[in-house]
């Protein structure tokens, strides 16, 4: 008796077959694709390719191994109505009919066009991530390369020349020595600065599945701009992932970093993950003087008391506590889950965590702490 495999079966195992080939596809790009799929419905070849390509590819070098692979896979090459399709004339040869009228109005309409493609990633901006589509997801993921975070700075003990501050006397003096006792410009001096570490905290649970791989995303961008960052993830157990994000490549880097997240899309020990990280790493220095950014919904499944414990020791090691919420963005939302409740006495900042917009509001917060 010959078995059918089901549908989704099928597709989960295109992607992990595009895997294997070398394209960096994350769990969270094999749930997109699912999704896409039975949106366009399975019996719509061109439109699974098409949700495939949307959804599965992170860059223009993966298209060439996608065909490939789908081609092997479903013993069959590219749909032919993809491959119909007309594809847009270089704007140098379009419309050479009519120069005239190119002359007249074609500035005006590139203009609009470009204004509406502003508009629309400023739109884009502030949509609620788990809100989005396959496609707004992959133009979503290339708009991380925009932001730009600083790290927070603190002052040390040793003191560095300055523009203004105290009375350097003893460069004073050597100043004058150098002159051969002619006065001279005044030294001054002040505390030096250096960047202040920034932890990352990333909530991977089920409840916070829509949000996992832009949250990466995220923990990539500042990991590979700022250096003096460590990301770790919280589910049912801790997971240190810092090494697996300094991967230039940010779909690879999530690949890295997804082989080692044993929990991802789990259940909730906001208070057992913490109370690991203060244990072996928060104690030793990693935590002490930090800026802690918690991303998370705030559901816990376990005794809410357990998390105030762990988040009060936080507060007492760490310099600024920040707590992300992506509920927090929204305008009906009140803080009344049972994590949140017994977390908030011990957050020195509570912001949205739902949008890019709110990201870089976040790394504004981080900055200034």
């Amino acid at each position: 008796m010959i078995r059918v495999r089901p549908p989704e079966e099928i597709l989960l195992g295109f992607a992990r077959a595009l895997r294997a080939a070398g394209v960096p596809v994350t769990a969270d790009r094999e749930r997109t694709f699912l999704l896409a799929a039975a949106t366009v419905g399975l019996e719509d070849q061109a439109g699974v390719y098409a949700a495939g390509r949307a959804t599965l590819c992170g860059s223009p070098s993966d298209l060439e191994r996608y065909d490939l692979v789908y081609a092997a896979w479903f013993g069959a090459e590219r749909p032919a109505a993809v491959r119909r399709r007309p594809s847009r004339p270089p704007e140098a040869m379009a419309d050479l009919g009519d120069a005239e009228s190119s002359q007249e109005g074609g500035d005006d309409e590139s203009l609009d066009e470009v204004r509406a493609r502003a508009s629309a990633m400023e739109v884009l901006r502030h949509r609620d991530i788990a809100s989005l589509s396959a496609i707004e997801r992959a133009t979503l993921a290339r708009m991380f390369a925009d932001l730009r975070p600083r790290p927070p700075r603190r002052r040390t003990h040793r003191l560095a020349a300055a523009a203004k501050g105290r009375v350097d006397a003893r460069a004073t003096l050597r100043e004058m020595l150098r002159r051969h006792g002619e006065p001279g410009p005044i030294k001054w001096r002040r505390r030096a600065e250096r960047p202040r570490r920034v932890v990352l905290l990333i909530d991977v649970s089920g409840s916070m599945s829509a949000y996992a791989d832009s949250l990466l995303r995220l923990g990539h961008v500042w990991v590979r701009s700022t250096g003096h960052v460590e990301v770790f993830t919280l589910g049912t157990r801790l997971t240190h992932v810092t090494a697996g994000l300094q991967h230039p490549d940010p779909d690879r880097a999530l690949v890295a970093a997804g082989r080692t997240i044993p929990d991802w899309s789990g259940g909730t020990r906001l208070a057992h993950g913490l109370k690991a990280f203060l244990d072996r790493w928060g104690r030793r220095g990693m935590a002490r003087g930090a800026v802690v950014v918690l991303v998370s919904d705030g559901w816990e499944r376990e005794d809410p008391a357990g998390l105030a414990v762990q988040m009060r020791r936080l507060h007492g090691l760490a310099h600024h506590v920040v707590w992300a919420n992506p509920h927090r963005g929204h305008d009906a939302y009140e803080p009344v889950q049972v994590g949140i409740v017994a977390a908030l006495p011990y957050v020195d900042s509570f912001v949205a965590g739902h949008s890019m917009a709110a990201f870089a509001e976040l790394m504004e917060v981080v900055e200034h702490a």
